[in-house]
């Protein structure tokens, strides 16, 4: 047996959200839950609810920020700071974290990253370097830097402190709402989902969604292991992993039934509802739970409650116009 199925992560996620809560209770914010009808989206099920777990509010616009403080929370940082590959919203979660904690922070982006996430980066004190078009490509140039300058290695989603911190997500769910019937999740490396899954394990019915231009559950399941797949789309800055990561492969293989693959144009379509319906700016990556709803991908049944993971916010507004 491996030392990732090993881990007992309700005690690991358990024990990051006691963490978080303590010395940066200031840096990590506990994000509103918003419970509406399921008509109000549009979707036919009778006496359904659609709650909308707001964690694109969190400090520096995403999830990551619980992962990636919890990062750094738990290791000693030596004096060359961290660093860590991105496609923009881990380094903005590890560069706010460094900030906070008063260290130094490298930041390797793709080509594919967008400017605001740039200069929200730049903005935090972070040194961003820019390097190839995809995620795959920062994360060699950053592995290299790491053992370079000894730095603490920050990881996107691939590391058990970055996992169980995600996780947290969870168990303040369940602490504001109750035990959701089904949990939709956005699938990059799998961080998210790997904490999630994690959290409520059989409790709760986690619901792996990705663009079909980024495919990496997907294709491992059809593989069998986890393999490299083609990048792109329009999700591609925050979901665009090569392949899915080893941890969250492990948890998803035992907690996560269902993957379900969704085009661009229902993701875009979906993001721009998010700002003309309901006011909310997000980024692509955080539209796909609803896509999934509005697209019948995900048909929730007559009663349920179905909790979608508003994940990010770090979008230029222009381009929702």
């Amino acid at each position: 047996m491996n030392r990732m199925q090993d881990i007992d992560w309700r005690s690991e996620i358990d024990s990051a959200s006691r963490r978080l809560g303590g010395r940066a209770g200031h840096f990590v914010r506990e994000t509103p839950l918003w419970k509406l009808p399921a008509s109000a989206f549009g979707v036919a099920a009778p006496g359904a609810e659609v709650w909308l777990k707001l964690e694109h509010l969190q400090v520096s616009g995403s999830f990551k920020a619980r992962g990636m403080m919890n990062r750094l929370l738990a290791n000693e940082i030596p004096a060359s700071g961290v660093v860590v590959a991105s496609g923009g919203n881990a380094g903005i979660a590890t560069a706010a974290a460094a900030q906070a904690l008063g260290v130094r922070c490298e930041v390797y982006l793709p080509g594919v990253s967008p400017e605001a996430k740039r200069a929200r980066l730049r903005a935090l004190g972070a040194d961003v370097r820019v390097v190839g078009e995809f995620y795959p490509d920062a994360l060699a140039a950053c592995l290299a830097r790491q053992q370079e300058s000894g730095a603490l290695l920050t990881h996107a989603y691939d590391q058990p402190e970055v996992v169980a911190g995600a996780g947290t997500l969870g168990v303040e769910i369940e602490r504001q709402g109750g035990l959701p019937d089904a949990v939709l999740v956005s699938v990059g490396g799998g961080g998210l989902i790997g904490g999630l899954a994690g959290w409520f394990q059989q409790r709760s019915r986690v619901v792996a969604l990705e663009p079909a231009t980024c495919p990496t559950l997907h294709a491992a399941r059809a593989a069998g292991e986890p393999v490299d797949v083609a990048v792109g789309g329009v999700a591609a800055d925050s979901l665009g992993a090569k392949r899915i990561g080893a941890i969250a492969w492990e948890i998803t293989r035992q907690h996560v039934r269902d993957a379900l693959l969704l085009p661009d144009d229902a993701i875009r379509a979906a993001q721009l509802w998010l700002w003309k319906e309901m006011k909310l700016a997000v980024e692509p990556a955080a539209a796909l739970p609803l896509a999934a709803l509005q697209t019948g991908a995900y048909a929730p049944r007559a009663g349920e409650k179905v909790c979608l993971i508003v994940c990010g916010a770090n979008v230029d507004p222009a381009t929702l116009a």
